[in-house]
């Protein structure tokens, strides 16, 4: 089995806002398996019945895929995806 580094993966940062309900965790974490991606980091607050998930994910499928099928979930309210964050070091070089 081959592991894949950092330098050639390029990583998303994802958050995401969903209904805090049995196994809706799971479910989003199987989504993203699924779609071919590596979540890096994950960070939960869970607060008034709703969960708050950032994700650093990492992947060479379009994220924009994911996002769709994330939104498709029907304990999740949002997802936002920021800037790819290998373009955004590339812009600091």
């Amino acid at each position: 089995m081959t592991t894949e580094s950092n330098c050639e993966t390029p990583s998303y940062d994802i958050t995401c806002r969903m209904s805090h309900e049995a196994a809706a965790l799971e479910r989003l974490c199987q989504v993203v398996r699924v779609r071919g991606f590596r979540i890096a980091q994950m960070v939960v607050d869970s607060a008034d019945g709703t969960l708050n998930i950032a994700l650093t994910i990492q992947g060479k499928r379009p994220v924009a895929m994911l996002q769709s099928q994330l939104e498709k979930l029907h304990t999740v309210a949002e997802v936002k995806l920021a800037a790819p964050v290998v373009a955004a070091a590339s812009r600091i070089a």
